[in-house]
């Protein structure tokens, strides 16, 4: 049952990180979420946005952080 609270924990603190990183890119002019080939489409009374190439971009980043972490904890 400790390592279920331990997991929750790191869980946790990972969420909050992720939740500071994403604020402070929100106050910076970097376009994430505007990047060419994310797909907009505008109609009369909807709007269809699919972050396409924001998606691919942080998934690489996220592969490689990971790949790195992975490395240096062995």
């Amino acid at each position: 049952m400790t390592d279920l609270g331990k997991l929750l924990i790191v869980f946790g603190v990972m969420l909050l990180v992720a939740g500071m990183v994403l604020l402070a890119l929100g106050r910076t002019s970097l376009p994430l979420g505007r990047l060419p080939g994310d797909i907009v489409y505008r109609g009369k009374s909807t709007t269809f946005y699919f972050p396409l190439a924001t998606s691919v971009l942080v998934s690489v980043v996220l592969s490689i952080v990971l790949y790195l972490v992975g490395r240096w904890r062995r």
